[in-house]
């Protein structure tokens, strides 16, 4: 089986309170929704940062009015669905109201969430532990590689320091 690879963009956009937006995807259909952050795969001849205002604009509704920074990278290598998976977070500033305009269909919610229920909501450990190493330390630039989906094989490498 050849292996996918996939180039992810994801948004990390805060309201004033400073909760996160997730979204709820029912990619199959059948009610079983996982949260995540607002994002999606780089579409052929798109940038990464176009990917990131496109998607977060059709999972939203919002628009994004720029970037602050970089704020983590996560590879994930899984031999078992034979996909590779590299996701770029940025935190983002945005305007507008939720309102979620999914081509695909999947976005259920969009809601922003405390720290707690974050940790609640993100059920797989390549999307929970970046976002809440960064939401308890205010470090970006770290790296983090995981084997699966699953967490299994988790590495987290510190941000340089000038």
């Amino acid at each position: 089986m050849p292996r996918r690879d996939l180039l992810v963009a994801a948004g990390i956009l805060r309201d004033r309170q400073g909760r996160v937006l997730l979204v709820g995807n029912d990619w199959q259909g059948q009610g079983n929704v996982r949260y995540t952050l607002p994002g999606g795969v780089v579409e052929p001849g798109e940038t990464l940062l176009e990917a990131l205002y496109r998607e977060i604009w059709e999972e939203t509704g919002l628009k994004l009015t720029g970037i602050r920074h970089m704020v983590y990278t996560v590879h994930i290598e899984d031999e078992r669905r034979g996909e590779r998976a590299i996701a770029v977070a940025f935190e983002a500033t945005w305007e507008g109201l939720l309102n979620p305009a999914d081509p695909d269909g999947f976005i259920v919610e969009a809601r922003f969430c405390g720290q707690d229920e974050v940790l609640e909501r993100l059920d797989s450990p390549p999307m929970r532990e970046p976002l809440l190493d960064y939401l308890r330390t205010g470090e970006a630039g770290r790296f983090y590689a995981f084997k699966g989906w699953d967490g299994r094989g988790g590495l987290r490498i510190p941000a340089l320091r000038s």
